[in-house]
């Protein structure tokens, strides 16, 4: 009887692996069925190539094959792939892998064989459910590494036309669009009825006479209810973002033609486009204020409080989006701040030194933002390769940090703290007391936070043996005064627990 064929109906790719064809067959039609994308293998070998050449969302597999079971399959491709979704199958549970050989595999769920594939279907769509939620993420933090990299060009001091085109050619790639414009209150006139700039690109890269002819009536009136609305409004070719100052009364707009604009009413993406447009209203602001000299010193303050603001709700957003890779290092940056905090008031360091390592310590990982997940979440040791990408984040860190000048007392702190006392660290191979004191502080904070945490490739630390890897780097890899001023903090280690049970404070082994 000859097969029906059923066309894939979602973007989601299953390959199935069992040495029984009959199960691959009976899986093909329920599957196909369903809308997926379905490739089938008996060959455990050739179903591991498969998955390192190809894009697969979903794997499932038999338990007991020929010439090696399924979870020595898995085993194989989590060295190489962390992100596929694996359903282990067995015609017995009394011969399936122990639930901790599951987990440590991190096999996302477990079925029977049966002639009736309820169970399984509903598995499948769980996972999908996953899968969908981890690829929203995935694009948000995609959007935000774009959002981090053109931050620090608009906000570079330069004419304000090439501000413009900045913040017009950073935004396109997020919608897929060629043509686009911004249309923006000048501030700086002050007579009866304020001149607008213009900035276009694509099509609308014209004097601001043709444009105006060139708009329609019904894209105007858009424009105009994103600015009484201040809320993103959608055309059909494309979306309007609002442009409001730190009163929220609306500056201008930013039109960005697409195709693709609809996908951005996904909650993500709105996200996406409104903190890009807050950093585009601040980086306006910033180049007026270099205008307007005879601003009044209060005004000057709140604009300046904005703009710090704003910047500082991006490098947040982006921090935790560097969390949220990864569970094994959530809350690891707050508790790095914490410590670190409580080592300078044991140095009795200044205040202002204090504040300045509490910030160093929330955003000392946030360069981590760039580096591929598959490298964050190895479970095994890095190759050579992955090591080099993994030490560039603190210069990264540093580059973001960098952007406007009031992170600049915490660029060298963030920089430095993988530096070691021998010159052994990275990213200068700087040693001794070249190291900034702050960047020292946070470094045994750093260390200390990470023995006593889970991680992919080991169980955490006992609390004495963390502290006796401190006291064996003292002036080696750590500043010995700070390692001798920690261990003394630590002695009250339970009191510690306690105020910062709020912060994930892992629970050392005794």
């Amino acid at each position: 009887m000859r097969k029906k064929l059923y066309k894939a109906e979602s973007d989601f790719k299953i390959i199935v692996l069992d040495d029984e064809i009959g199960i691959i067959d009976s899986l093909e039609v329920v599957l196909t069925r369903s809308g997926y994308d379905f490739v089938g293998e008996t060959d455990p070998i050739k179903a591991i190539e498969r998955i390192r050449t190809e894009h697969f969302d979903m794997l499932i597999l038999d338990y007991l094959m020929f010439p090696i079971h399924g979870d020595e399959v898995v085993k194989r491709i989590r060295e190489f792939n962390s992100e596929i979704y694996i359903l282990l199958l067995t015609g017995h549970q009394d011969v399936a892998p122990p639930l901790e050989t599951i987990r440590i595999l991190e096999i996302q769920g477990y079925a029977e064989k049966s002639d009736k594939f309820d169970q399984l279907i509903l598995l499948v769509e769980s996972g999908i459910k996953s899968i969908t939620m981890m690829k929203s993420i995935k694009k948000f933090q995609d959007g935000l590494n774009k959002i981090l990299l053109s931050v620090p060009k608009i906000y570079q001091l330069q004419p304000l036309g090439n501000i413009l085109e900045e913040i017009l050619s950073e935004i396109m790639p997020l919608v897929n669009s060629e043509n686009a414009f911004i249309l923006i209150d000048d501030i700086t006139d002050f007579t009866a009825g304020n001149k607008s700039i213009f900035k276009g690109i694509g099509k609308y890269k014209t004097e601001i006479i043709d444009f105006i002819e060139s708009l329609s009536p019904a894209l105007i009136e858009s424009i105009g209810n994103a600015r009484m609305t201040r809320e993103v409004v959608y055309f059909e070719t494309g979306i309007i973002l609002p442009l409001n100052n730190e009163f929220l009364q609306s500056v201008g707009v930013i039109y960005v033609e697409s195709h693709d604009a609809m996908t951005f009413h996904l909650a993500e993406g709105v996200k996406l486009l409104e903190i890009y447009a807050n950093q585009a209203s601040s980086s306006l602001n910033n180049a007026f204020l270099h205008s307007l000299v005879n601003m009044k010193n209060e005004e000057l303050n709140k604009t300046y409080d904005q703009l710090r603001g704003s910047y500082m709700d991006t490098i947040e957003a982006l921090r935790l989006a560097v969390d949220a890779k990864d569970i094994y290092t959530r809350g690891h940056s707050d508790r790095v701040s914490y410590y670190a905090v409580k080592i300078g008031q044991e140095l009795g360091i200044s205040e202002n030194e204090i504040e300045m390592l509490r910030i160093s310590g929330i955003f000392h990982d946030v360069g981590k933002i760039g580096t591929a997940d598959d490298i964050l979440l190895k479970n095994q040791s890095l190759d050579k390769l992955e090591y080099e990408e993994i030490k560039k984040h603190p210069l990264k860190g540093a580059h973001i940090l960098s952007a406007v000048s009031m992170f600049k007392g915490v660029v060298n702190i963030v920089k430095f703290h993988h530096e070691r006392i021998d010159g052994l660290g990275y990213p200068e191979g700087i040693k001794g007391d070249r190291i900034p004191l702050l960047s020292r502080i946070i470094a045994v904070a750093d260390a200390f936070d990470s023995m006593i945490s889970d991680r992919h490739y080991r169980p955490r630390l006992a609390l004495e043996v963390a502290k006796e890897q401190l006291v064996q780097g003292k002036n080696t890899q750590f500043d010995g005064e700070i390692v001798d001023a920690f261990i003394q903090i630590l002695k009250n280690y339970d009191k510690l627990a306690k105020e910062v049970s709020a912060i994930y404070l892992p629970n050392p082994q005794a």
